[in-house]
């Protein structure tokens, strides 16, 4: 079993530091490392700073808190729910969201508040009703973990159908800027979103790290929360509706970006970690830097074109996903 060094702490916040220097950096008209710091400042070139300070340095935030809140939540899911394959987008979470999102759009609420709030009323809406799909088939469905993760998958169709159906009258532009922000993406970064999500990573992410011993003894099953005196059922319901308030806040802020919260998880258990405060704290910063690189790979990769952000994850997570799922077969 590997064990966790206090010098990965360090480690972890450098490489998520350099990440986000260089994300700053390159792009469309690429910067030298000394302009970037030269532009946080406010001097050099003009053009330099507008760039630096308007355009990429709240857009790599964004990247990071949307990382930051994915991971936890996703580590969150998979302890409470004992499902080493729980994530926001394979439960379903995220598209609920999503649902929330793009109905108060359609209905006029283009506001941070009335979005955040909608993705978040839609994201417990998601996980409580995969929950209770799962449920319906009895205890010996609930004991297989995969019976939670199909019941996710149709949560998450369900919630692609009713988004198309409140696009179907909706302007061109609009369907067209939909199904980017659906794909996932950060372009749209700006200092007031910036603030709406970490207010809520903050809030989240602090509940949750404050309430993690529940979710370390949810990890050793019912009978035995039970048996150390925790009610499993309400201290699995905090958890759920603060990782769907997570994973909620990062769709309203860049819209759908999957398997995160899967990979993340496993990563930082991966370096040792098995309590859930610091798993938590670790899956922040992991998620952060992974984020921060896949749009970066997003913005350059193919440019001038820019691809979707939620693709990138995708081509990550996806395979991840697979051989998870073969070892638990």
């Amino acid at each position: 079993m590997t064990r966790f060094r206090p010098a990965y702490w360090p480690a972890l916040i450098a490489i998520l530091i350099l990440i986000a220097i260089i994300a700053v950096a390159r792009g469309a008209v690429s910067l030298p490392i000394v302009a970037v710091f030269e532009a946080l400042r406010g001097r050099g070139d003009p053009t330099a700073v507008a760039i630096v300070r308007d355009l990429r340095l709240p857009r790599v935030v964004l990247g990071a808190l949307v990382g930051a809140g994915l991971g936890a939540s996703g580590a969150v899911l998979q302890g409470a729910l004992r499902n080493s394959l729980a994530e926001p987008y394979l439960l379903g979470v995220s598209g609920g969201a999503a649902v929330g999102a793009v109905l108060a759009f359609s209905l006029g609420g283009t506001s941070e508040p009335v979005i955040t709030l909608a993705a978040f009323g839609g994201g417990v809406a998601a996980v409580f009703v995969a929950l209770a799909v799962s449920r319906a088939g009895g205890r010996a469905a609930r004991a297989d973990l995969r019976t939670l993760l199909i019941a996710g998958v149709i949560v998450g169709a369900f919630a692609n159908a009713a988004i198309m159906v409140a696009l179907a009258s909706a302007e061109p532009n609009t369907i067209r800027g939909a199904l980017w922000w659906m794909m996932g993406s950060a372009a749209d970064a700006t200092w007031t979103r910036v603030i709406w999500l970490a207010v809520s990573v903050a809030l989240a992410g602090g509940a949750l790290i404050y309430r993690a011993r529940e979710v370390d003894v949810l990890a050793l099953g019912e009978d035995t929360a039970a048996s150390l005196g925790v009610d499993a059922e309400n201290a699995g319901k905090r958890a759920f509706i603060l990782a769907a308030l997570l994973a909620a806040a990062t769709v309203a802020a860049a819209g759908l970006i999957g398997f995160v919260g899967l990979v993340v998880p496993h990563i930082a258990r991966g370096m040792g970690l098995r309590a859930h405060r610091p798993l938590i704290l670790a899956a922040g910063l992991i998620g952060a830097t992974l984020v921060v690189a896949a749009d970066l790979a997003a913005r350059t990769v193919a440019a001038p074109t820019e691809l979707p952000l939620g693709a990138i994850t995708a081509l990550l997570g996806v395979p991840f996903f697979l051989v998870q799922l073969r070892r638990l077969s």
